[in-house]
Protein backbone atom coordinates (compact mmCIF):
# COMPACT_ATOMS: atom_id res chain seq x y z
CA UNK A 1 0.00 0.00 0.00
CA UNK A 2 1.58 3.36 -0.90
CA UNK A 3 2.78 5.65 2.12
CA UNK A 4 -0.07 7.90 1.20
CA UNK A 5 -2.46 5.38 1.82
CA UNK A 6 -1.27 4.55 4.74
CA UNK A 7 -1.34 7.54 6.56
CA UNK A 8 -5.07 8.01 5.57
CA UNK A 9 -5.98 4.93 6.80
CA UNK A 10 -3.69 5.43 9.87
CA UNK A 11 -5.76 8.97 10.27
CA UNK A 12 -9.07 7.23 9.89
CA UNK A 13 -9.10 4.89 12.15
CA UNK A 14 -7.56 6.86 14.96
CA UNK A 15 -10.64 9.06 15.14
CA UNK A 16 -12.94 7.35 18.13
CA UNK A 17 -15.09 10.93 18.09
CA UNK A 18 -17.78 10.01 15.53
CA UNK A 19 -17.62 6.18 16.71
CA UNK A 20 -18.47 7.67 20.30
CA UNK A 21 -21.27 10.09 19.02
CA UNK A 22 -22.73 7.40 16.53
CA UNK A 23 -23.69 4.88 19.86
CA UNK A 24 -24.65 7.56 22.19
CA UNK A 25 -27.55 8.58 18.88
CA UNK A 26 -28.25 5.19 18.10
CA UNK A 27 -28.30 4.64 22.36
CA UNK A 28 -31.01 7.31 22.15
CA UNK A 29 -33.28 6.42 18.98
CA UNK A 30 -33.88 2.97 20.77
CA UNK A 31 -34.81 4.57 24.08
CA UNK A 32 -36.92 6.65 22.21
CA UNK A 33 -38.66 3.98 19.55
CA UNK A 34 -38.86 0.67 21.33
CA UNK A 35 -41.27 1.80 24.55
CA UNK A 36 -43.42 2.81 21.40
CA UNK A 37 -43.17 -0.49 19.39
CA UNK A 38 -43.37 -2.05 22.63
CA UNK A 39 -47.12 -1.07 23.31
CA UNK A 40 -48.20 -3.33 20.47
CA UNK A 41 -45.03 -6.00 19.22
CA UNK A 42 -42.14 -7.42 21.25
CA UNK A 43 -39.15 -5.57 20.40
CA UNK A 44 -35.68 -7.60 21.92
CA UNK A 45 -33.42 -4.63 23.17
CA UNK A 46 -30.10 -5.21 20.88
CA UNK A 47 -26.90 -5.18 22.31
CA UNK A 48 -25.36 -3.65 19.23
CA UNK A 49 -25.80 -2.37 16.24
CA UNK A 50 -28.93 -0.17 14.43
CA UNK A 51 -31.82 -2.47 13.52
CA UNK A 52 -34.81 -3.37 16.12
CA UNK A 53 -36.02 -6.95 15.01
CA UNK A 54 -39.78 -6.53 16.57
CA UNK A 55 -42.00 -9.64 15.83
CA UNK A 56 -44.95 -8.92 13.57
CA UNK A 57 -48.25 -10.13 14.30
CA UNK A 58 -48.86 -11.64 10.65
CA UNK A 59 -46.60 -12.86 8.08
CA UNK A 60 -43.66 -10.77 8.01
CA UNK A 61 -43.74 -10.42 4.10
CA UNK A 62 -47.44 -9.49 4.34
CA UNK A 63 -46.53 -7.33 7.14
CA UNK A 64 -44.06 -5.61 5.13
CA UNK A 65 -45.71 -4.73 2.20
CA UNK A 66 -49.17 -3.69 4.08
CA UNK A 67 -46.68 -1.46 6.31
CA UNK A 68 -45.95 0.23 3.09
CA UNK A 69 -49.49 0.94 1.71
CA UNK A 70 -51.61 1.77 5.40
CA UNK A 71 -48.24 3.65 7.04
CA UNK A 72 -45.88 4.59 4.54
CA UNK A 73 -42.76 3.00 6.24
CA UNK A 74 -40.44 0.65 4.90
CA UNK A 75 -39.08 -2.63 6.83
CA UNK A 76 -37.39 -5.79 5.80
CA UNK A 77 -38.81 -9.04 5.99
CA UNK A 78 -37.04 -10.69 8.32
CA UNK A 79 -37.52 -13.86 6.07
CA UNK A 80 -35.21 -12.17 3.83
CA UNK A 81 -31.99 -11.85 5.77
CA UNK A 82 -31.82 -15.31 7.16
CA UNK A 83 -31.89 -19.07 5.76
CA UNK A 84 -33.90 -21.48 6.10
CA UNK A 85 -33.05 -24.16 8.84
CA UNK A 86 -34.21 -27.61 9.75
CA UNK A 87 -36.24 -25.32 12.78
CA UNK A 88 -37.53 -22.65 10.04
CA UNK A 89 -36.43 -19.26 9.64
CA UNK A 90 -34.89 -17.25 12.47
CA UNK A 91 -36.17 -14.33 10.59
CA UNK A 92 -39.83 -15.38 10.26
CA UNK A 93 -42.29 -13.03 11.76
CA UNK A 94 -39.97 -10.06 12.29
CA UNK A 95 -39.18 -6.94 10.35
CA UNK A 96 -35.70 -5.42 10.30
CA UNK A 97 -36.00 -1.65 11.46
CA UNK A 98 -32.96 0.17 10.42
CA UNK A 99 -32.74 3.55 12.79
CA UNK A 100 -30.68 5.48 10.54
CA UNK A 101 -32.62 8.68 10.07
CA UNK A 102 -32.85 11.64 12.28
CA UNK A 103 -34.54 11.09 15.54
CA UNK A 104 -37.95 12.84 14.87
CA UNK A 105 -38.20 10.45 11.94
CA UNK A 106 -37.48 7.52 13.81
CA UNK A 107 -40.35 8.43 16.39
CA UNK A 108 -42.73 9.25 13.89
CA UNK A 109 -42.09 5.67 11.82
CA UNK A 110 -42.50 4.19 15.24
CA UNK A 111 -45.63 6.22 15.80
CA UNK A 112 -46.93 4.78 12.62
CA UNK A 113 -46.20 1.41 12.93
CA UNK A 114 -47.88 1.29 16.47
CA UNK A 115 -50.79 3.09 15.00
CA UNK A 116 -51.13 0.63 12.11
CA UNK A 117 -50.77 -2.38 14.59
CA UNK A 118 -53.74 -0.86 16.19
CA UNK A 119 -55.75 -1.08 13.51
CA UNK A 120 -55.41 -4.89 13.07
CA UNK A 121 -54.32 -6.68 10.73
Amino acid sequence: MPPHHQLASQWAWADECHVIENRAQYREKFAAVSPILADVMTVPSPEAGFYLWPETPINDETFAKQLLERAAVKVLPGRYLARDTPLGNPGENRVRLALVAELAHCVEAAERIAHAVRQGW
